[in-house]
């Protein structure tokens, strides 16, 4: 008889693991408190425009296309992709008329870095050198194992490996050692936001996110990202899952230390194993309620954990098409991101700020109507616990028509603020509400060195059997190729209990 697994949680975590774990033989079922599947990869649809809800940018296709090829299934059936070069476009405040494209093509990206500072070039592809070690060692040593106990990261050979690679450094201070000319800095070094983290307190483990961009690419999804999360579905329910949408979670039921099911409507649900694709905290906070099984996550732990930035995000639907506009992904960068990033996490109503905007009908016209574009803006901006100001309609008014001024100055925007025809909005308020994202931190628990590997929260429950966590908070990480490899490690680690194999160890 098969054994029988509950999934709480229709993100992108979620479905990985409960596709794992039905191919791999368990009878699986998931539980989702919206209507439609993905979590934070999700879809908003208003007057013939379709916008991604959250991530926007591909990177590492094959981790999205291995949990199509692990069932058997061609991914291009699922998820058929096309690369894009340039990769994205940068723009800078100061001078709005001379952006600078970034390619994946080598030569056009070596011409780029050498415009832009030809001192720095030799630098630039050391700096690619040197994080490519770093990746080449953390893909096997730390991205796709779990660290259960303490010897499973502090052994001889991993802590010669890590000092050797210089991961205890800051991803600032580590682009610093190869790159001195600020534009090609902050190209570079912004993308931990990526993960909701500074490059001034991020790990130099980190500073991997634009190498693989530069040496593999990015990508674009027909349908946008959201085709991910429907394909994923499309994939579970094919190998006979079953899905519970408008479902919400209630409780994690614990029975002697065990993970017995889940209460939902008012209703038990039992099953052998539980793996909660819920955000963390929030999970820890609202749906363990057995202090036992918390362990060292009690409520007052969770509180004073680090968390990641939120995004405020604009959704307009315009009356054109923007040819002078030439990209999906375009960066738009003040001149003063250092104040910026500072006010971020210090939670300061933002005033030099940077922002992206993301041109998915480029790529796929069926995301809009015939002849218009549709415009994805996400701004950085403080989590609700951090922000010293509260998000009201006011606030709202004040980035939108910052963000609005702002994007005038870039050439073909300039009457941007008169062609919106539709528009809405979401912030960390509905990251918190929507999402159950913990104070509003889009990305979870921030990666610093005190909250990143064998220090983050573990797949398996240190205190219950039978409870397993995927997901942006938990080891690895934030960010969509990552929190698949989340996935990977929890159904790993839920089949080799079941099977009664000592999991984690290094030795």
């Amino acid at each position: 008889m098969k054994k029988k697994v509950i999934v709480i949680g229709a993100g992108v975590a979620g479905l990985a693991s409960a596709i794992r774990l039905q191919h791999a033989g368990y009878e699986v079922s998931l539980y989702e408190k919206e209507s439609t599947p993905g979590g934070k990869m999700n879809r908003i649809e208003m007057d013939g425009y379709k916008f991604d809800l959250g991530p926007s940018i591909v990177m590492v296709p094959e981790i999205y296309r291995e949990v199509f090829e692990l069932c058997g299934r061609d991914s291009d059936d699922y998820i058929p992709m096309e690369q894009l070069d340039p990769m994205y476009r940068a723009y800078f405040s100061d001078t709005p008329d001379a952006p600078i494209d970034m390619s994946s093509d080598l030569i056009r990206l070596t011409k780029t870095i050498e415009s832009i500072s030809e001192t720095d070039t030799g630098g630039f592809f050391q700096y690619l050198h040197e994080t490519y070690k770093l990746f080449s060692f953390a893909k096997i040593d730390i991205l796709q194992r779990p660290f259960r106990k303490h010897r499973d990261f502090y052994n001889r050979s991993l802590l010669k490996k890590g000092k050797k690679m210089k991961v205890f450094d800051t991803a600032d201070h580590f682009i610093g050692r190869y790159i001195q000319n600020e534009r090609l800095k902050q190209i570079i070094s912004f993308q931990t936001l990526y993960i909701g983290i500074s490059p001034y307190k991020s790990p130099s483990f980190y500073t991997m996110i634009p190498m693989l961009q530069f040496l593999y690419g990015v990508w674009f999804i027909k349908g946008g990202m959201y085709t991910m999360a429907s394909s994923m579905e499309r994939l579970f329910e094919e190998l006979g899952g079953e899905i519970f949408y408008n479902k919400s979670v209630q409780e994690i039921t614990i029975e002697n230390k065990n993970a017995t099911g889940i209460i939902v409507d008012g209703e038990q649900v039992r099953a052998d194993y539980v793996v909660c694709n819920a955000d963390f905290p929030f999970a820890m906070k609202n749906l363990v309620k057995d202090p036992v099984a918390k362990g060292k996550y009690t409520d007052k732990k969770i509180d004073k954990m680090k968390y990641t930035c939120s995004c405020f995000l604009l959704y307009l639907g315009m009356d054109r098409k923007y040819s002078e506009v030439e990209h999906v992904h375009n960066f738009i960068f003040n001149e003063q991101l250092d104040k910026n990033l500072e006010d971020i996490f210090s939670g300061k109503k933002l005033t030099d700020a940077s922002f992206y905007v993301y041109i998915a009908s480029k790529m796929d016209p069926s995301l809009a109507p015939e002849g218009k574009d549709g415009l994805y803006i996400l701004m950085p901006v403080s989590n609700v616990a951090t922000a010293d100001y509260e998000w009201t309609d006011e606030t709202i008014a004040y980035y939108r028509g910052y963000i609005l001024n702002e994007l005038k100055k870039i050439p073909g925007f300039e009457n941007v603020d008169n062609e919106i025809v539709t528009e809405t909005c979401i912030t960390p308020l509905d990251f918190e509400s929507r999402f159950n994202a913990y104070n509003g931190a889009a990305f979870g628990l921030q990666p610093t060195f005190s909250q990143s590997n064998h220090l983050r929260p573990q797949s398996k429950a240190t205190h219950c059997s039978n409870l397993y966590f995927t997901g942006s908070s938990t080891h690895p990480g934030a960010g969509v190729p990552i929190v698949l490899l989340s996935a990977k490690i929890t159904a790993q680690e839920l089949i080799l209990d079941d099977q009664g194999v000592k999991a984690g160890s290094s030795e």
